[in-house]
């Protein structure tokens, strides 16, 4: 008899958003399922960990109906936690999403989302985050939840480096127009930060951050463009940030 996926979910966005929800009903239908994600709005929160205050696991219910555990925590600490303190044995897969907003490019290193999956990599499982390209919470999930499923699957058959996970793409697009599924690499896009000043009834200022994103003049290969062209986009991260080529240049720097 062939095993049940083991699932663990999580996201940014929170454990009452649309993408979660989308993603969790698509995945059940190809294992067990465990959510444990944000009890609150937790975008661009990057990998950032709660030390200095508590954590609390509570259950949360949709629908009527037992759905997963809120943590009021970062969607990192969700991961670590889950399997630390709420799973019995690891997850066969983590996989984080659906995110509202494409995570590509510079918003790899800010996504909550991306770290999620980041987490799930770092404690040994295969892992993968998965974006909608569009913020709006009334857009339509289920291109990118059935392309969850479908990537979910092959997963353990891909025989992933541990030192690796997906990040996917989708299109904001019906699934007649989607052209294909593009192994790509991120593009060099980055935000020119724009920070508007307001006044509070008070009259005391504060910052909003507005910015722009402009797609830069990429090669097909790079997630904004194949994006843009109606691909879903897959893209290895690999977590090794050191500079091997500048390291040898300065291997004998001294002060």
């Amino acid at each position: 008899m062939k095993k049940e996926l083991s699932i663990l979910v999580s996201n940014d966005d929170g454990i009452d958003s649309p993408g979660i929800y989308s993603l969790v009903h698509k995945l059940r239908e190809i294992g067990n399922v465990t959510v444990v994600a944000p009890d609150r709005q937790q975008s661009a929160v990057g990998h950032s960990l709660t030390i200095a205050s508590p954590l609390r696991i509570t259950p949360f219910e949709r629908d009527g109906e037992m759905f997963g555990y809120s943590i009021n925590g970062t969607p990192s600490d969700c991961v670590k936690i889950a399997i630390s303190s709420i799973l019995d044995i690891k997850p066969d897969i983590v996989v984080a999403g659906i995110n509202h907003g494409q995570n590509t490019a510079i918003n790899i290193l800010y996504s909550g989302t991306v770290s999620a999956a980041t987490e799930g990599m770092l404690s040994g499982i295969p892992s993968m985050a998965i974006s909608l390209a569009s913020h709006s919470l009334d857009a339509d999930m289920s291109v990118a939840a059935e392309y969850a499923k479908r990537i979910a699957l092959e997963i353990p058959k891909m025989e992933m480096p541990k030192d690796t996970f997906l990040n996917v793409n989708v299109p904001n697009c019906v699934m007649e127009k989607i052209k294909g599924v593009k192994v790509v690499h991120h593009s060099n896009t980055v935000w020119k930060d724009k920070y508007e000043k307001r006044n509070d009834p008070f009259g005391r200022e504060y910052f909003w951050f507005s910015g722009e994103y402009n797609v830069k003049n990429e090669n097909e290969e790079s997630d904004d463009v194949a994006l843009g062209n109606d691909y879903v986009t897959i893209n290895p991260i690999q977590y090794n940030i050191t500079n091997h080529t500048f390291m040898k240049k300065i291997r004998n720097f001294e002060v």
